[in-house]
């Protein structure tokens, strides 16, 4: 470990026949420590607990012989949720109407209350949620919808590819002229 140095000292003499003791020098020695430090590091590793990944849970459809049938829903039960650019939100109930008379704008301060109602007045069964991003919408807008579902504990939602009319009628109702 430590070590001394008993080596000649110096042969400095204050007085004739004086002779001075020898000066011995440490030499410490840092192997141990190392392995102490490495020993150390080796604890704290498998001692720290890693930080777990977060997902969101994503429940698939059953399979079912007929592909067609598949995603089957009623209609009555459908809300279609779309996201435009600046924050605005389009939806409508069942489906989409030859003539777009069920076609509504909102903004996400009002989306809850829509979804609340829809969820009130639909057997819990039926109702699911179509969330259509658009190409104008923003990353967080998505984000955000997700979190609603989350917040008004529906069960059941899809993220579909909007369709042309949907996304046509989205710009329409901006005024805009589809690209």
């Amino acid at each position: 470990m430590a070590e001394m140095d008993t080596s000649g000292g110096g042969g400095h003499k204050k007085g004739p026949g004086v002779k001075k003791g020898k000066k011995l020098s440490t030499r410490v020695d840092l192997t141990p420590m190392v392995d102490l430090g490495f020993l150390l590091i080796t604890f704290f590793i498998f001692t720290t607990t890693m930080s777990q990944p977060t997902a969101m849970k994503l429940n698939l459809p059953k399979d079912t012989e007929k592909p067609e049938e598949q995603n089957k829903v009623k209609e009555s039960g459908v809300l279609t949720v779309m996201m435009g650019k600046n924050d605005q939100v389009y939806y409508y109930e069942g489906t989409l109407l030859p003539d777009a008379s069920n076609f509504k704008s909102t903004n996400f301060k009002e989306i809850r209350n829509v979804i609340l109602n829809k969820k009130k007045s639909t057997d819990p069964k039926d109702f699911v949620v179509v969330i259509k991003p658009d190409k104008d919408c923003t990353y967080k807008n998505v984000v955000d919808m997700l979190d609603e579902m989350l917040i008004n504990d529906v069960k059941r939602y899809a993220t579909v590819e909007i369709a042309d009319v949907e996304y046509q009628l989205i710009q329409k109702t901006e005024g805009n002229t589809p690209q």
